[in-house]
């Protein structure tokens, strides 16, 4: 259990933010250096977290989940990328599949795979990128055939988190192909089955501790319980948890910059030149004050987006802002921090450096900003 205070009140995110920033500096940080270096897979940092609630935080506690909303939700992923950005994208991803199987699953799935998932005794993988098929979904060309006793699962998937040492993945695949989007369905996939191969690990720019690669299915036998949900009903299934992923990411993304303003602070008032601390030099203090004001009006916005959902209210606009405003407000604070530790935040080893490689990524997965930027607009215009 994460919590045991009453659900939804100022003491619970007071006491989710507490809890979890305490993890992140103690058991986290001291190691990103490391984890980013080496590309390590944090197991034991991960076992730790789900020991902690910390997987598939917005899932009933009877199935092992945390049991908070996405407000704490989005407490949580900031606190964790503080730490290290890698551990709280497996937090999201993990939230992503545990609230499809919570929300679509048959009693028998939710009972199969839930628990094992929080508990982290099953590594999951989100399988829907592929060559074609990115920012449009509806582009993919992975099938999942009808057979007598089941389905037959044919195609590949590109840059999938998890997919070298993936358990299980939740695969959206062409059912009706005549039917473009309406003819989507989402099935869970023994990753380990005959006719299932992984490509090699992706070598990254940043966020290394997030290991990616490409997955491929050769006429997979699936059984008919691997069906997630309603048959043809995947890709609007997909939908359907998407805005609660770019409030992940977007509280992130907060993280990340959060942590380059904190760096940069400290290193402002111990830097010295022409025999002044750099904090007194009014150009840094406006670089400063900059940052804390962008970091906090992206704070704003993912707030107010994750209380939307909480609140079952149309949330589209909102958390398409609260993403894409967030990501950009990571990669350009981290660039400023890096500015402010001149030459040292261009070398490999200072935090700041390794932030700036984290946060690119933020502007480009759970929907590119250059879409989230066209929903915003469609939302606007309707």
């Amino acid at each position: 259990m994460l919590v045991e205070l009453p659900k939804n009140s100022a003491d619970t995110y007071d006491h989710i933010r507490d809890m979890v920033g305490e993890f992140a500096r103690e058991q986290i940080r001291p190691h990103a250096a490391r984890i980013d270096q080496e590309e390590e897979f944090p197991v034991e940092i991960f076992k730790q977290m789900a020991g902690l609630g910390l997987f598939g935080v917005t899932t009933p506690e009877k199935y092992g989940g945390g049991g908070v909303d996405c407000y704490g939700y989005a407490v949580i992923m900031e606190e964790l990328a503080k730490g290290y950005s890698s551990v709280a994208d497996q937090c999201g991803l993990v939230e992503l599949v545990t609230t499809l199987i919570h929300q679509y699953g048959t009693r028998e799935q939710k009972d199969r795979f839930l628990r094992p998932i929080t508990a982290f005794d099953l590594k999951v993988a989100y399988c829907l990128t592929e060559a074609e098929a990115g920012s449009d979904l509806s582009g993919i060309k992975t099938t999942a055939v009808k057979t007598d006793s089941g389905w037959k699962l044919s195609g590949s998937k590109l840059w999938i988190n998890n997919a070298p040492l993936a358990d299980i993945g939740i695969v959206l695949a062409r059912t009706d192909p005549d039917k473009g989007h309406r003819g989507m369905s989402v099935f869970i996939v023994d990753l380990n089955s005959e006719g299932v191969s992984r490509g090699p690990k992706e070598q990254k720019m940043g966020q290394r501790g997030s290991h990616v690669g490409p997955l491929f299915f050769d006429k997979v036998y699936l059984p008919d319980e691997s069906l997630l949900g309603d048959l043809n009903r995947g890709f609007y299934m997909i939908m359907s948890v998407l805005e609660k992923g770019r409030v992940g990411i977007g509280a992130l993304a907060i993280g990340i910059a959060q942590a380059g303003l904190e760096a940069a602070l400290e290193y402002a008032k111990s830097r010295r030149q022409f025999g002044s601390l750099i904090s007194e030099f009014q150009g840094v203090q406006w670089m400063l004050a900059q940052m804390a004001m962008e970091i906090s009006a992206a704070r704003g916005l993912v707030h107010r987006a994750a209380l939307l959902l909480d609140n079952d209210k149309v949330a589209t606009e909102a958390c398409s802002m609260a993403k894409c405003f967030a990501s950009d407000v990571a990669v350009r604070q981290t660039a400023e921090a890096v500015q402010i530790f001149g030459g040292s935040g261009y070398i490999k080893g200072y935090e700041v450096e390794r932030l700036y490689r984290d946060a690119k990524i933020t502007q480009i997965y759970e929907g590119t900003n250059q879409i989230q930027r066209t929903i915003i607009a469609r939302q606007l215009l309707k």
